[in-house]
């Protein structure tokens, strides 16, 4: 049986499966929650997209006790971006919980703010490995009530060099504790990690969904270096025809001084593109997936920080501008389209001297490599993405609530319920989506007629 009902989950967990439409489990959820129910160390290998947040994040909420205000327990994840979106993704699977705390513990966000919010402990903490290993050494995180531990996208921690920080941390946890450990592949160090932190860990191999299989078309062009941003262009210009819609795309290069070249060309060309790389700041980052998540750019150009974490719905092409040097980052890239039965392309640039590092990937990945002709029209993809995206200076520290903003823009803003897209609201500032044509108009009836009586600087980004 693949029914949430089936599970001894408490009643408020059930009733979120069922207000969030998981009608049924998928295949990591239904092979990993009986364990993770009875206390049992998991290890489980289970690509981002597969329901793997909800298993262990059901699994943490099941035992938790509201009324102890004391750490129970603490989620590891690689990123910056997948702890924001694992944080996200367990607050409203707790929303039906009354008083249940969470803190996202990530660098880029100053030390002492986080000292002092850790003083009332959250019953969940979600971070990276460094930023909780600074907490734990200071002592302002307390985690001698944790009860279970959970090790998300584990392969990329270890090839990130996390594993010193992850065995000092581990060192400050209880030894009776439950240590979930969830990762994409099975490389020799996630088993001699598993045999370090865990006790009998029950194994588990677990498919990315119970529908459809991802349909991923794989199409290998071959491109010399200096024809490389001509071919992007007629590739994005090929889908925008295909899919006769405005249509977003996850561009890959190597380096960062290429992801530079590469949107700053695109959008000479007309081509909506954003930059995502190591050497933005913390805001920048998160301000540059917010507008492509809430579709208010075409293309986000990128180095691999972003294969890991990026959670996009419907994305129907990546492009691998530079192969991919090996094959689980190969594997990570395409594994951004073709999500939740959706279709999808997975193109990628291969110059004459990379033929067999392609070969290579095509045998590891098990199927036959086959060259495909670049598309013969030529031009851009110049469609202007449907939405905007609006900064204001106040967030939830200044008590605003995303009713409150979008009750200011269909009231005295003008705007109707369609023209209002995602809003997400952080301590200090609030973004909100709304129709490009409208967004300009918008900011200006905001600043002068306020939210809630009160008066918020407020801005279009990107302009």
């Amino acid at each position: 049986m693949t029914d949430f009902t089936t599970l001894a989950l408490r009643r408020e967990l059930i009733d979120s499966a069922s207000a969030r439409g998981f009608d049924r489990m998928t295949p990591v959820q239904a092979q990993t929650l009986p364990s993770i129910l009875a206390g049992e160390d998991v290890l489980a290998q289970a690509e981002t997209g597969s329901g793997k947040t909800a298993a262990f994040g059901f699994g943490l909420l099941n035992k938790l006790a509201a009324e102890q205000a004391e750490t129970q327990a603490l989620v590891l994840c690689p990123t910056r971006e997948l702890a924001d979106q694992v944080g996200q993704a367990l607050r409203q699977f707790a929303a039906t919980i009354p008083n249940i705390k969470l803190m996202t513990l990530c660098g880029g966000t100053p030390m002492r703010a986080q000292v002092n919010s850790l003083a009332q402990p959250p019953h969940i903490v979600v971070g990276t490995p460094g930023r909780i290993l600074a907490h734990l050494r200071r002592e302002s995180l307390n985690t001698s009530a944790l009860q279970t531990l959970v090790l998300d996208e584990a392969d990329r921690m270890l090839d990130m060099g996390f594993i010193a920080d992850i065995e000092a941390i581990v060192g400050c946890l209880p030894a009776d504790r439950q240590t979930l450990l969830f990762s994409a592949t099975w490389p020799e160090e996630i088993r001699s990690v598993s045999t370090r932190l865990q006790r009998n860990p029950k194994q588990i191999t677990a498919a990315a969904g119970d529908g459809p299989p991802q349909r991923i078309a794989q199409i290998f062009h071959q491109v010399a270096d200096t024809d490389k941003l001509a071919a992007l262009e007629r590739v994005l210009a090929d889908t925008q025809r295909r899919q006769k819609t405005f249509t977003q795309a996850l561009v890959f290069c190597n380096r960062r001084d290429d992801v530079d070249r590469v949107s700053t060309h695109l959008n000479s060309r007309g081509v909506s593109a954003l930059a995502l790389h190591g050497d933005r700041e913390q805001r920048e980052r998160d301000e540059v997936l917010l507008r492509f998540a809430n579709q208010s750019c075409a293309v986000l150009v990128a180095t691999d920080v972003a294969a890991r974490g990026l959670d996009i719905a419907s994305l129907p092409l990546v492009v691998s501008v530079d192969l991919a040097r090996d094959i689980d980052t190969h594997t990570h890239r395409i594994g951004r389209t073709g999500r939740a039965g959706e279709s999808g392309r997975a193109v990628s640039f291969c110059t004459p001297r990379e033929h067999e590092r392609a070969e290579r990937i095509a045998v590891a990945a098990g199927f036959r490599l086959s060259w495909s002709r670049l598309p013969n029209n030529e031009g851009s993809a110049r469609d202007q993405p449907p939405m905007a995206t609006l900064v204001i200076q106040g967030g939830r520290r200044d008590k605003l609530r995303p009713g409150d903003i979008l009750g200011a823009l269909t009231g005295e803003g003008g705007l109707s319920g369609d023209d209002v897209g995602k809003i997400e609201i952080t301590t200090v500032r609030a973004y909100v989506a709304v129709a490009r044509s409208k967004a300009k108009p918008a900011r200006d009836r905001l600043r002068q007629a306020g939210i809630k009586k009160r008066r918020f600087r407020v801005g279009v980004l990107g302009d």
